[in-house]
């Protein structure tokens, strides 16, 4: 059974209090009765493992058998910039790229995204989008799940001043160094971030203005791969050259 996310406030002497979309999954999908027990895990990288003790409508009340401290990150965490894709795409990289450990991602305003933010349901999009990566961390068993956020320009992604010693852009095209051969930072205070494209690429200009930020090109090779798959062969190779796959 997988990893289900509270927050710490949840838990209070030794005893735990889910209501919410989390009740309700785990009364009506999984069927949850009294004496059955679960794995919960917080924001501070806790697990704990529970005996539930009561369940109605409600609320579940459970007790804490055992508390265990997750391992410090090892690695610079990665944030993903993602040009907004149509359809369902964006869902399914959401979804992937928490699998593969990404630590936030900004969705991207570039000039020729296909499909544009609703300022109307920014924020109910930018809720479902995180609830898509809380159920992926909880189905991957991670330590913490992924923040993801509203969408902005591009060009604001770019211009953010972060402790990152690594920006890297994916170019699918021009004389760029490969992405398995761009130094890596290392130690859990660094942060590495990726800016992917749309389905039509990145224009010339925003290219450049990337490049004036601080962003490195970097190529994932001859073939030219769909935005979605790019975003998710980058997460791959970056997550294998600091020891998190393989």
């Amino acid at each position: 059974m997988p990893v289900f996310f509270i927050t710490a406030d949840q838990v209070h002497n030794g005893i735990v209090t889910i209501s919410g979309p989390l009740l309700d999954h785990l009364c009506t999908s999984l069927r949850i009765r009294t004496g059955e027990e679960i794995t919960l895990g917080d924001e501070h990288r806790r697990r704990y493992v529970v005996r539930v003790l009561g369940v109605d409508r409600r609320r579940l009340r459970g007790q804490v058998l055992d508390e265990l401290a997750g391992p410090p990150p090892a690695n610079p965490a990665i944030s993903v910039g993602q040009a907004l894709l149509k359809g369902e795409k964006m869902d399914w990289v959401i979804q992937k790229a928490t699998e593969l450990g990404m630590i936030s991602l900004t969705p991207l305003i570039s000039s020729r995204v296909i499909v544009r933010p609703n300022i109307a349901r920014q924020w109910s999009q930018q809720e479902r989008w995180q609830r898509i990566a809380l159920e992926a961390a909880q189905q991957s068993e991670r330590w913490e799940w992924p923040k993801i956020l509203i969408p902005c320009e591009a060009s604001d992604f770019f211009k953010q001043r972060l402790p990152s010693p690594v920006n890297l852009i994916l170019s699918e095209r021009g004389p760029w160094r490969s992405i398995t051969s761009i130094p890596l930072p290392s130690g859990s205070n660094s942060l590495i971030r990726i800016a992917v494209g749309p389905e039509g690429g990145w224009r010339q200009e925003e290219l450049a203005h990337a490049i004036e930020c601080g962003f490195s090109p970097v190529t994932l090779g001859k073939r030219i791969l769909r935005a979605e798959t790019a975003t998710l062969a980058a997460l791959s190779v970056l997550q294998s050259r600091l020891g998190e796959l393989g």
